[in-house]
């Protein structure tokens, strides 16, 4: 099976380890998204190797079109351009917008990808998954979006402490407690016209509950929140049968809201110890987990056998289709 990372982090614990577990069976390749071409620059060529039951003539570009005699070039090229075989799954463990661009490219022309793309986009909007996550019955941080953080700022009436961030998640972005009007309006120093979202301050011990998932599978920890002060410990593994009841469900049923195979939950656990979730992460790190590689190279194995019986119908047409190729 051939099977493609997209990161520019071919060494991250988890991808390392999958691919370390994949490598002596499979063929395992690095898209960098930072670096792949988007506009046409590159071909696919729709080969996969799958069970050996259906293979692709036609090369494809980025950008959708298609040689009109769906012929490559002796040197590996279509039509001058470098040709990418497809793989028969891939890894999307990059959220950057040449990331996101370079998955929907790959799914345009039926290639599998954990996570998909419009399930990774979405996460990355904080509004729209605080609203996802209520509707689904999550025990979800009340959420409220502002145009601006200095339009917060206006705003009379706010109760802090509380914990605004920038509405779309990325690096670098503004993840921050609040304690008064003065640390609001500091803040709006450097981050003005960010759009934002505000949640109140659950108090609690300064330590978050990391519960992750790879394909039904929960993994968790306990680390030192980020927005802590003070003692930065590490964070301690923990095993899933040792949590709350309900917690475990509870990381399942995020997934089946956000359509997410690997994915995590950040929760802050109150006084009372009631859960809140603030976040959902999709394809975290799970660092500290020792058995995720296997759970991750598992899922893969599976989703590209899946996506290969798939072609195999409709390369024979079967039920879903007759003469169909990806």
């Amino acid at each position: 099976m051939r099977v493609g990372l997209i990161t520019s982090r071919p060494d991250h614990p988890l991808l390392a380890g999958t691919a370390a577990l994949l490598a002596p069976r499979h063929e395992v390749e690095t898209l960098d998204p930072e670096t792949a071409p988007l506009d046409g620059s590159a071909s696919f060529d729709g080969s996969a190797s799958f069970d050996g039951s259906a293979s692709f003539d036609g090369s494809a570009s980025f950008d959708g079109s298609v040689p009109s005699d769906g012929s490559a070039s002796s040197d590996g090229t279509a039509q001058g351009r470098p040709v990418h075989r497809l793989a028969d799954v891939y890894l999307l463990k990059a959220r950057t917008p040449r990331a996101l661009a370079l998955a929907r490219r790959l799914e345009q022309h039926g290639a599998a990808v954990i996570n998909s793309a419009a399930a990774t986009a979405f996460c990355q909007d904080r509004t729209a998954m605080a609203e996802r996550a209520l509707a689904a019955g999550l025990p979800f941080a009340p959420t409220r979006t502002f145009a601006t953080l200095q339009q917060l700022a206006a705003r009379p009436g706010l109760v802090f402490p509380c914990v605004v961030k920038s509405r779309h998640s990325r690096r670098g972005d503004l993840v921050a407690r609040v304690d008064d009007a003065d640390a609001l309006r500091a803040l709006c120093g450097t981050w003005a016209d960010e759009p934002v979202v505000v949640q109140p301050f659950t108090p609690n011990d300064g330590w978050d509950h990391k519960l992750w998932v790879i394909d039904g599978q929960v993994f968790a920890a306990r680390r030192r929140s980020e927005l802590a002060a003070g003692d930065k410990s590490p964070g301690t593994r923990l095993r899933p049968e040792a949590l709350p009841d309900g917690w475990t469900a509870m990381a399942r049923a995020a997934g089946a809201a956000f359509s997410l195979d690997v994915y995590g939950i950040d929760l802050v656990v109150a006084d009372d110890g009631s859960p809140t979730v603030v976040d959902v992460n999709a394809f975290p790190g799970l660092r500290g987990q020792p058995t995720a590689p296997r759970a991750l190279a598992d899922l893969t194995l599976r989703t590209g056998a899946e996506a290969g019986l798939l072609v195999g119908e409709l390369s024979r047409g079967g039920p879903w289709g007759r003469g169909v190729a990806r």
